[in-house]
């Protein structure tokens, strides 16, 4: 068993992952990584293994004589093989590869059952992803460079330099795939791996070995800092909910800090610095709005801020609600369902309001109503007042946020509201001596 077996074989074992029926999915290019890995995987288990080539149709012929290959070199060492094919309208970026690859890989978990994919990133790899993340404006924490596990990503090789790789493939007579765009230094890494690594090898030979060794500090050291972090994240934060004051109140280094663990999760890449304080100043901008205001964030979850406090939300899709109601009975709509009744002996005295059912009189108003969401115009007399206000200014009284405002329901009469769900019932139809009718509103999944 040589070197590289040896460090996989460790690998498996330290990542307990080298039980016997783990299902392996190799990502397999081809290229001398994935060719090198692959073969020793089947040197040193006897675990399925599953060779999954994405072809990105990129270069034409060259990618389906390369997807070939792979698949012969599969069939030559008993290795099953899957592939598919991008596109021909799909965007020739880095950004967009990388994507279109993930999204297979997750596919194809779930079409074999497998918890583990390895990819075959080495030591030069991280070398140049700390480069180029330098160059982009990383912290300490894009200073790690590539991790040996995420999720269900293992990458046993990543202690294994490059001329070790290349070195196995020909002592093995193994034939690995060229891709002839690693020579187009438009795609950035390229340009790292041919020109700036080699520039740098002239102050150090050893760049490779002195960036992971780098990587390796900021680790150790963001394994210090996250222990420090906890204990003020317990006291500034509930249940991802971050206390505006408090947070206010601590030194702008650690604002940025935990902005950026609140994001981070959300950003297959870096969230750099720039973005970090835009974020920040937006959270100092907004302290004091009471209804608060959002920002994008990446597609589809935005921060929310407001005087109280501030946190990651998704955006929901408005449901446009309208259910009309004209007589007693239950009305569905969706996951929506109101059922409005006569009252006859009902104990409850009070007849307050709570929750998702109210106690109403209704006998000084047109039985024709409709449950939907607000509307510009809406008014409403609050309960023991006697005259109206508008809609927005009653909500904001509630404190209700603004990105909260679209997804609440109200039963109304025109452009009246008589019950505003879950908040609270107009003047209008409120009990004085004796209920007419029970509301209530359901809501499937809330």
């Amino acid at each position: 068993m040589n070197k590289i077996e040896k460090t996989v074989k460790n690998f498996l074992k330290i990542f307990n992952i080298d039980k016997s029926d783990n299902i392996y999915l190799v990502a397999f290019s081809g290229g001398f990584d994935s060719m090198c890995l692959l073969d020793c995987l089947r040197k040193i288990c006897t675990n399925k293994i599953i060779a999954i080539h994405l072809n990105h149709n990129w270069r034409g012929e060259e990618s389906d004589k390369e997807e070939q290959n792979c698949k012969d070199f599969c069939k030559k060492i008993g290795v099953e093989f899957y592939s598919e094919k991008l596109p021909d309208n799909t965007a020739a970026t880095e950004t967009e590869a990388r994507n279109a690859r993930y999204d297979f890989f997750e596919k194809c978990a779930k079409k074999f059952g497998s918890k583990i994919i390895f990819t075959a990133h080495n030591k030069n790899d991280n070398a140049e992803t700390l480069i180029y993340r330098i160059a982009k404006g990383t912290g300490i924490n894009g200073l790690q460079g590539i991790a040996n596990q995420r999720d269900i990503y293992y990458r046993p090789l990543l202690e294994v330099q490059r001329c070790e790789i290349e070195k196995y493939c020909k002592d093995n007579n193994l034939n690995p795939n060229n891709d002839s765009s690693n020579a187009d230094k438009i795609h950035k890494r390229n340009l790292i791996r041919s020109d700036i690594l080699p520039l740098l090898s002239e102050i150090n030979p050893d760049i490779a070995g002195s960036l992971n060794a780098l990587s390796q500090s900021a680790k150790e050291e963001e394994q210090i800092v996250n222990e420090y972090i906890e204990l003020i994240e317990n006291k500034i934060c509930n249940k991802n909910k971050f206390n505006t004051k408090e947070f206010l109140n601590i030194s702008k280094p650690l604002q940025m800090r935990f902005v950026y663990n609140l994001v981070k999760p959300l950003v297959p890449q870096d969230y750099d610095r720039q973005r970090i304080l835009t974020l920040l100043d937006f959270i100092k901008g907004n302290c004091k709005s009471k209804s608060g205001k959002i920002c994008s964030v990446t597609t589809g979850y935005n921060l929310y801020v407001c005087e109280k406090y501030f946190e990651l939300i998704k955006e929901k899709k408005s449901e446009n609600i309208s259910i009309k109601i004209n007589k007693t009975g239950e009305y569905k709509n969706g996951r929506i369902t109101v059922d409005i009744r006569e009252c006859d002996g009902i104990s409850d005295k009070t007849y307050k309001p709570f929750g998702r059912v109210v106690f109403v009189d209704l006998s000084a108003v047109d039985f024709d109503f409709e449950l939907r969401n607000r509307k510009d115009g809406d008014i409403i007399q609050p309960f023991g007042m006697n005259g109206h206000q508008k809609l927005k200014k009653y909500l904001n009284s509630k404190k209700i946020p603004n990105h909260k405002k679209d997804e609440l329901l109200f039963l109304a009469q025109g452009n009246e509201i008589l019950w505003a769900v879950d908040l609270g019932l107009s003047d209008k139809i409120k009990v004085t001596t004796k209920p007419t009718h029970k509301i209530e509103v359901k809501i499937n999944g809330n």
